[in-house]
């Protein structure tokens, strides 16, 4: 076998063999991290945020429209599945911002939905401001658990032209629903955290 090498100069010397140690080292602990970074893929977390929503008129009200991107936590899922209702509480007002005293409630809206499990049927049901639904598979019932639409939420009345305004929504698990064993669960626990942060987005008829 022929091996090929560069000869070193008359003034070089031969390199240490700890810093050839130390550089091979490091070369394979850069490798490691690489190959980490591209096999590690983060799950997605479990909770509750509001992606968009927005108010728009129609008539003599304000109706809002949201979307929500909620995963629910094994504990609620397993719960469901056990023929525990979960209620979910949509909440939203309206305010208008004052710089000298504060802000003033204009409006506060709340929407109760509901969503369980017959095991005779074995069928999810669904309930909201869209009315009842029925479903088979529990991915249908949580997409529509993300959807609110034409959910009458302000009177044109009460807002004044080319004042903005303020609008929030969230949704979040009404704990106060669940069986009084599994409150005392809820109490605390992450497993049975599901809330979203408000979502604020102005408003100026």
């Amino acid at each position: 076998m022929t091996v090929f090498s560069t000869p070193l100069s008359p003034n070089a010397r031969p390199e240490p063999v700890w810093r050839h140690r130390l550089r091979a080292w490091l070369k394979r602990a850069v490798c490691a991290a690489c190959l980490t970074a591209t096999l590690f893929v983060p799950a997605q977390a479990d909770g509750a945020h509001v992606k968009s929503a927005e108010l728009l008129s129609a008539d003599e009200w304000y109706y809002l429209y949201t979307d929500f991107d909620l995963v629910l936590p094994k504990a609620l899922e397993d719960a469901l599945n056990k023929g525990v209702s979960l209620n979910f509480m949509v909440e939203f007002e309206l305010t208008k911002p004052r710089w000298y005293w504060m802000d003033e409630t204009v409006a506060t809206v709340r929407q109760n939905l509901r969503l369980s499990y017959h095991a005779l049927t074995r069928q999810y049901h669904f309930s909201g401001n869209q009315g009842n639904r029925t479903f088979v598979s529990l991915n249908e019932a949580k997409e529509e658990l993300k959807h609110i639409a034409e959910w009458k939420v302000v009177d044109k009345s009460q807002l004044k032209k080319g004042t903005t305004y303020q609008a929030a929504v969230r949704i979040r698990l009404d704990v106060n629903q669940l069986p009084k064993p599994l409150q005392v669960e809820a109490l605390g626990s992450k497993d049975w955290s599901f809330n979203s942060d408000w979502y604020r987005f102005p408003v100026t008829p």
